[in-house]
Order: structure tokens, then C-alpha cells, then sequence
């Protein structure tokens, strides 16, 4: 009976031996299936997070070029407007009208709100730059802006239209 019960021990663990090793087995297998699904989830986060960097840029780009273009029609627009600014100018200086001198002020107030900016260019020095010079008259001074025929206007930083002026010329 002793040899009975040995080879049910031994059987048992035997059998007991097996199972470890299948559950030791069956352990590592799922220890190495998350350490790649660990892998997975690192790749699909870094995927996500680069998409949603990628898009992000690309608001920021399509918000840049909205405004960029915004500028720009606003700048054609203004470039379209000064011939009639300046006819109201000229309006100005022949005809005293004081509705015309507040409705050019209103007109002039609401291009400097949208960016337009005059150029200041009267007693300066003549810088081909900012100017055109459509005559050269005699003066105390060499080089100096002594009457600007047409003004220049600058929009953004950036001239839109240069001023017409007469420079002087020592002699």
C-alpha cells in the first residue's frame, strides 16, 4: 500500500510540477504580451500626441495666413482710397466748407483706426525711400523737403505709396 501511495505522491507531484511549469510558462507569456502592449500603448500615445501637436500647428498656420490675408485686402483696399483722399484734400483747399472739412477729418480719422498711417516728411532730409522728388527748387538748405505735392502713406510698417516733393538745392 506504501507504493500505492507512493506513486500517487509521485504522480501528484508530477502533475503539480507540470502545472507550475505551464503556469510559469503561461506567466511569462503574458508578462512579455504587456510589456509589448505597453510598447503599443507608448507608440499609439506618441502618435496621438504628435497628431494633436500637427494640428494645433496647423491652426496656428491657417490662423496666421487668415490674418496675413486680411492685411493684405485691407492694403489694396487703402491703396484703392487714396487717389479719393486726396481729391478731397484738394477739394479742401478750394472750397471752405465746413461739412467737407468734418466729413475729410471722420474719412481720415477711420483709415488711421484701420492702419494707415501718414508720413511726415515736410523740413526733412530727402530719402528716395520714402519720397519722389518731382522737383528740385533753390533753398538755404541742400537736400531738405520743402513742399510735398502728394502725400505717403504707410500701412503695417511698410510703405504703401511714396510722397511726391519738391527738395531743395543750396546754391
Amino acid at each position: 500500500m506504501d507504493n500505492k501511495k507512493i506513486k500517487t505522491d509521485t504522480k501528484k507531484t508530477e502533475k503539480q510540477n507540470q502545472d507550475d511549469l505551464t503556469k510559469k510558462l503561461e506567466t511569462e507569456k503574458l508578462q512579455l504580451e504587456i510589456v509589448e502592449l505597453k510598447k503599443q500603448v507608448d507608440e499609439f500615445k506618441n502618435k496621438y500626441l504628435r497628431a494633436i501637436a500637427d494640428y494645433q500647428n496647423l491652426e496656428k498656420r491657417v490662423g496666421d495666413e487668415r490674418f496675413e490675408l486680411m492685411k493684405m485686402a485691407n492694403k489694396n483696399l487703402l491703396i484703392k482710397i487714396l487717389p479719393f483722399l486726396d481729391n478731397l484734400e484738394k477739394a479742401e483747399l478750394f472750397v471752405n466748407d465746413e461739412g467737407l472739412k468734418i466729413s475729410k477729418d471722420h474719412f481720415m480719422q477711420i483709415l488711421k483706426e484701420a492702419g494707415l498711417v501718414e508720413m511726415d516728411l515736410m523740413n526733412k532730409d530727402f530719402d528716395p525711400v520714402y519720397a519722389e522728388a518731382i522737383d528740385i527748387v533753390e533753398g538755404k538748405e541742400d537736400n531738405k523737403i520743402v513742399e510735398v505735392l502728394k502725400k505717403g502713406y504707410m500701412f503695417e510698417d511698410k510703405i504703401i505709396r511714396v510722397a511726391q516733393v519738391k527738395v531743395s538745392k543750396k546754391i
